[in-house]
């Protein structure tokens, strides 16, 4: 296959005329045109490198990796890196496994990490544990290119000999560490660098991104459904803080430059992924935000090719001989319409169509709970009134505020109140044990009904927000008749997603996955959560691992000091 068409060259920043000539799904030869010879255009647009996701979940996108990939690469994606630890926490490494084998079997590049925490911490209730011998069997694979992130970072900073053992094997086998370091600083986070950890997507401002890249880490900016970080870390002014750490960011510039962007953010990357948001764009999408918000478009176009491909060895993001043949050809390098993705050289899709088929997973019931009554989603107290420890979820972000709210108690039961928008939130157990755990929260404003799900980060037991004890368990229910999914309950209406595999995922498309996610996104409004992903965000608020307090199945989790803490205050 040979042609000749103007090509982007991520290496020089450049753009010029190239003959182009493919073989074996490889680049065998790209040869500049001189400004004296004559030559025709065979390619109406300009090829760029195909866009490479350098770290994504895609269980979270609810659709298997063969279904991520069809909608992916109509938006220009022909590579991502992902973590399966979502699934890993579920069936551990025969879910790992699964996801590998049925990304095989489509023309797109999948390279995985191995999970490196699994369970996240010892303060929950996973399906599965992956100890250090798993990591190796995994970290031997060639499909696996860097040792998942690594979440539990009182772990390494304590020396927990589990965790050493791991990042160790990752180095001896030569795959990058990824990193989950949320607002760590100091010389704790100096005891954490110490063990190779080189990136990080946790950076929620410019202070954070600052120390970090000074001192190593390689930085990715989050543009998810539930976490987006990009305009915190792009907008240097927000919230004054360049006046107050005028002196930090003297010293980033003394040794970079003025320019203070190109050299500080290494990777745009997606982490959590909704269907809704995936089929209006992925990476195209991320790198006109960037664009708007000051970047560069050839920096921006960087984060999402070369600097994934040299960071884990990947032969491709960038169009030169020897690399893999993926690209994609785009209207113009402002405007980024995808126009056609090749990936191997091979065209996948065609500006309307995606050219390829995919295989189903085979789902096997994994939810093992009980039914649920209204009694277990009850808080006792002895008296009219008590004070409570309360969750405070933020729109758009995963980090959480610990507040306190009193509530009133009728006929010995903790009530919710929704004038102050402190709803009921708890954990059911969903691997056998059965139990529940029950708290309060705000930030959802729900004024009627509940919201449940089986996706509850990272050891999916069952989560449910709501106004009252009936309606929880009639959501949870749902779920437990779903075999994993999410569901809507209301005093007018109720609404399910099914998602059979692991209860995290769905064989069927992008499309209609997101269709029904629309449903459950418009049912919530009308209940009063105004939240842009109303059940991602709820799925975080038991990730125990992200600051400053969230809930398992063992009860609600003080992330700051890393223990549990009372729902009542005595």
């Amino acid at each position: 296959m040979s042609f000749t068409a103007y090509i982007l060259d991520v290496i020089t920043d450049t753009i010029y005329p190239a003959r182009i000539t493919i073989e074996n799904g490889l680049f065998k030869e790209v040869t500049p045109i001189t400004l004296d010879e004559k030559y025709e255009v065979d390619v109406e647009g300009l090829i760029v490198p195909g866009f490479i996701d350098s770290h994504i979940h895609i269980e979270s996108s609810m659709i298997t990796p063969a279904q991520f990939a069809r909608i992916a690469v109509r938006h220009g994606t022909t590579a991502v890196v992902c973590d399966p630890h979502e699934i890993a926490n579920v069936l551990g490494i025969d879910g790992v496994e699964a996801m590998i084998e049925n990304a095989k079997q489509v023309p797109f590049n999948f390279y995985f990490t191995a999970p490196s925490c699994v369970p996240a911490t010892s303060f929950e209730t996973s399906g599965a544990t992956l100890d250090s011998s798993d990591v190796e069997y995994l970290l031997k694979k060639d499909e696996i290119v860097a040792l998942g992130e690594m979440m539990n970072f009182p772990g390494v900073i304590n020396d927990d000999e589990e965790v050493v053992r791991k990042l160790e094997l990752a180095k001896q086998y030569g795959k990058p560490i990824d990193g989950h370091a949320p607002l760590l600083s100091g010389e704790d986070l100096d005891k954490y660098l110490e063990h190779g950890i080189s990136t990080d997507h946790e950076c929620s401002n410019i202070v954070e991104a600052v120390e970090k890249k000074l001192k190593g880490m390689k930085i990715m900016v989050r543009d998810g459904s539930s976490a987006m970080n990009m305009e915190g870390l792009f907008d240097i002014y927000k919230d004054d803080l360049f006046l107050h750490y005028e002196e930090e960011f003297n010293v980033f510039k003394n040794i970079f430059g003025n320019r203070i962007y190109s050299p500080l953010f290494d990777f745009i990357v997606s982490d959590d992924k909704h269907p809704n948001d995936l089929i209006k764009g992925h990476l195209n999408l991320s790198i006109k935000k960037a664009v708007d918000l000051g970047i560069d478009v050839l920096k921006a176009i960087h984060m999402v090719t070369i600097n994934p491909a040299q960071h884990y060895k990947l032969n491709c993001g960038a169009i030169m001989a020897g690399v893999k043949a993926d690209f994609i050809v785009v209207d113009s390098i402002y405007k980024g319409k995808v126009l056609k993705t090749f990936i191997g050289g091979e065209c996948v899709f065609d500006g309307e169509n995606v050219l390829f088929d995919v295989p189903e997973i085979e789902a096997a019931n994994t939810i093992n709970a009980s039914k649920k009554t209204a009694a277990d989603f009850d808080i006792h107290y002895d008296g009219d009134e008590c004070e409570v420890n309360v969750i405070e979820s933020l729109d758009g972000e995963l980090l959480t505020k610990k507040v306190t709210a009193k509530l009133n108690v009728k006929d010995g039961i903790v009530q919710a109140d929704i004038n102050q928008d402190v709803l009921k939130i708890a954990v059911v157990e969903r691997y056998g044990g059965d139990t529940v755990a029950n708290a309060f929260i705000k930030g959802f404003e729900l004024k009627n009904g509940a919201i449940a799900s089986s996706i509850a980060h990272d050891s999916h037991n069952i989560i449910v927000i709501g106004c009252d004890s009936e309606t929880m368990a009639q959501a949870v229910n749902q779920i437990i008749d779903d075999g994993g999914g999410i569901s809507i309950v209301s005093s007018d209406f109720n609404h399910s997603l099914a998602l059979p595999i692991a209860g995290l995922m769905s064989n069927e498309d992008a499309y209609d996955v997101a269709h029904n996610v629309g449903i459950l996104r418009s049912m919530a409004r009308d209940l009063g959560c105004q939240l842009e992903a109303p059940f991602l965000t709820m799925a975080f608020m038991a990730l125990l691992v992200i600051p400053s307090i969230k809930i398992s199945d063992k009860g609600l989790f003080d992330g700051d000091n890393f223990e549990f803490m009372d729902v009542i205050i005595d």
